[in-house]
């Protein structure tokens, strides 16, 4: 089956949506089935207000129309609430195809931390536009209670899964800092919180490894931290490898797949008893949940670091692209675009 997957989130960004579609993209080849993209790099953009790293699609409908009938899926997911998602959600209602979406980023809580827009009101613009979808794709468990209380329905399970080839032990000697080294990854952007894992007390050093717009500004206001900027591949798993502990301090993500490539390296974890660490991890030893984040590192230093890696080997991408695939909402794409061809 052919599945095209409209997205706001695209390289260059390195996040976990991206690395997500990715994934399940070569999981699903081996599967016999073809995912496409729809992303910002087919559009002019313009950068994002406060956060100028994203790019936005101008004005994407017309092309995005072509796109999709050059492309002739049998299924279409929309993965974003930015334009490329409205335009696409737009282009399937006026069509009557069915479509899925799924909630990788808490919006409403990210706008009111930069704006003080009620969270309400964000949920209610996140009923509109989910709404009409065949189905939802949500991450966890304790999102998908979040999403129902705020009156979202048609929920659907779509977990994560780990490359435990890549992320796996290894040397600690490629860094060359203080112990132990306290790692997180992520954006570096308000709705992290990397400002509660910077402000605590802790022995030997905090690593922050990515990029975002509040990172000069972190950067100048913490100098005894170490800021290494966005890493990838080989390179992004020998720092996980090299620390002694993984710290998550966001509040609002969905998943956190860090979470699972942290464990896969043997990283104990320290977080927020909040969704997100609490379904990833629960009461598994591998982490230390705590709403005091330096006492939940501190004891998190002392788990089995085997134990961690032997918790991640159970999350496989295939299960992950396996849950996708049967989420999707297939339709008959010749009848569905029977003189689609030609450029674009």
């Amino acid at each position: 089956m052919r599945i095209l997957v409209v997205t706001d989130a695209w390289l260059p960004q390195v996040n976990g949506v991206v690395r997500t579609y990715q994934t399940v993209a070569r999981s699903l080849a081996e599967m016999g089935h073809e995912m496409r993209f729809v992303t910002p790099q087919d559009f002019r953009t313009v950068p994002c207000p406060t956060y100028p790293e994203i790019r936005l699609a101008v004005l994407p409908a017309r092309r995005l129309a072509r796109l999709i009938e050059a492309a002739q899926p049998a299924a279409i997911h929309v993965a974003t609430e930015g334009p490329l998602g409205l335009a696409a959600r737009r282009y399937c209602l006026r069509r009557g195809l069915p479509f899925t979406t799924s909630f990788h980023t808490k919006f409403p809580e990210y706008v009111h931390a930069r704006t003080r827009l009620p969270v309400r009101w964000g949920y209610a613009g996140m009923r509109w536009f989910h709404g009409p979808s065949q189905a939802l794709m949500v991450a966890t468990q304790g999102v998908e209670d979040e999403l129902r209380t705020w009156g979202l329905g048609r929920v659907r399970r779509w977990t994560r899964g780990v490359d435990t080839e890549l992320f796996r032990p290894r040397d600690k000697a490629f860094l060359d800092l203080p112990r132990p080294v306290w790692l997180t990854v992520g954006r570096v952007a308000v709705e992290k919180n990397l400002e509660a894992f910077l402000r605590l007390d802790l022995p030997g050093t905090k690593l922050v490894v990515g990029d975002g717009p509040q990172r000069a500004e972190l950067e100048r206001r913490f100098p005894g931290a170490v800021f290494v900027g966005a890493r990838e591949g080989e390179d992004l798993a020998a720092h996980y490898a090299a620390a002694d502990a993984f710290v998550f301090p966001s509040r609002t993500d969905t998943f956190g797949l860090v979470l699972l490539e942290a464990l896969a390296s043997g990283l104990p974890v320290a977080a927020y008893p909040v969704a997100g660490p609490l379904d990833v991890i629960g009461d598994a030893p591998v982490g230390v949940l705590d709403d005091d984040l330096g006492a939940a590192a501190l004891r998190a230093l002392a788990l089995d670091p085997a134990a961690c890696r032997a918790f991640a080997l159970e999350r496989s991408w295939a299960a992950s692209a396996s849950q996708f695939l049967a989420n999707l909402a297939p339709f008959d794409a010749d009848a569905a675009f029977p003189n689609a061809g030609g450029t674009v």
